[in-house]
């Protein structure tokens, strides 16, 4: 029997995808992160391996025509070097086709839609925004890592949010919920000496890692609920980075779909809300993962632009 498969390799874990040329599922497989920007190469290139073989664990691999894998971190493997430790992982897999390696953000675009064209948002820990032309990343907007860029990401609103309690306690004990959020989280208490707490705050945050600055982001979306002022004017300013990202990304009136993946701009919580307020009538999807995608690409190989939706029901 002739089939797909479609993999999603990220950071945290990789999930493979196996249907037959009418989108029936035959198979699934997960592993480990996979992205080799934080993974060892060896190590990521077997785990999206293993994740396959999981998924045509019942079928034969010579049988295989397609295989797309949408990687997060997929630039790597632009060096020669990278590619080769991934090809020569693969080869043993005996696939009767070459794996076909794409963006993470071609995969998720495809698993919402099957348009050609449109907006990818990504606003999880980071941020990036992709124009995507015949199912390819075309044109970026950010996208540039925590220390040039990541504007309207979950690290960029908890700096924000730590940054707005320091301004607070340069006057005064701040007593609304986002800075008493904020100082429970970092420091365990908010005291009443305001010049010891914006000492021990700064101290705290410049201890860690500069991108776990993303953890107090859901106290910002909380504060929010409850009209705090500060956490207001964080969405609001989040809110209107996201859109622009998207705008920058488009022509003016184009109606073709957005996109949106990432705990920010998730449909229930505030940024989303007013994200999509705010984009209006365009069409939007929230995509949760790119396997589906990533398999559908896959069949398109085969297939051609009409190739069926992979379908959650099982070949009977």
């Amino acid at each position: 029997m002739s089939y797909v498969v479609g993999v999603d390799a990220g950071g945290t874990g990789s999930r493979a995808l196996a249907v037959d040329l009418d989108g029936f599922r035959l198979g699934r497989g997960a592993s480990g992160g996979a992205n080799p920007n934080s993974h060892p190469y060896d190590v990521a290139a077997a785990r999206i391996a293993e994740a396959i073989t999981l998924a045509i664990r019942d079928l034969d691999p010579a049988e295989c025509k397609a295989c797309v894998v949408g990687m997060a971190g997929s630039s790597k493997l632009t060096d020669p070097e990278v590619a080769a430790v991934f090809h020569d992982t693969w080869s043993t897999l005996g696939l009767g086709c070459e794996i076909r390696v794409i963006t993470d953000q071609e995969a998720a675009f495809a698993s919402m839609t099957s348009e050609p064209s449109g907006t990818i948002l990504v606003a999880g820990t980071g941020s990036i925004a992709s124009r995507i032309e015949n199912h390819r990343m075309a044109r970026v907007v950010g996208g540039i890592g925590w220390l040039l860029g990541d504007e309207g990401s979950a690290y960029w609103m908890g700096r924000e949010a730590v940054r707005a309690v320091l301004r607070l306690l340069e006057t005064h004990v701040p007593d609304g919920p986002l800075a008493q959020a904020v100082l429970i989280e970092a420091i365990g208490t908010v005291g009443d000496d305001h010049q010891l707490l914006w000492q021990r705050l700064i101290t705290a945050a410049n201890a860690e890692q500069p991108i776990r600055l993303a953890r107090f982001a859901p106290f910002v979306s909380a504060a929010y609920t409850s009209g705090d002022p500060v956490a207001v004017d964080i969405v609001t300013r989040t809110v209107d980075v996201l859109a622009g990202m998207v705008a920058d990304t488009r022509s003016p009136g184009e109606q073709s779909p957005v996109v949106l993946i990432g705990s920010v701009v998730g449909p229930e919580s505030p940024v989303g809300v007013l994200l999509r307020e705010r984009l209006g009538d365009l069409p939007i999807y929230f995509s949760t993962e790119g396997a589906t995608g990533a398999v559908w690409l896959a069949a398109v190989d085969v297939l051609g632009p009409s190739a069926p939706r992979p379908s959650e029901l099982v070949r009977g």
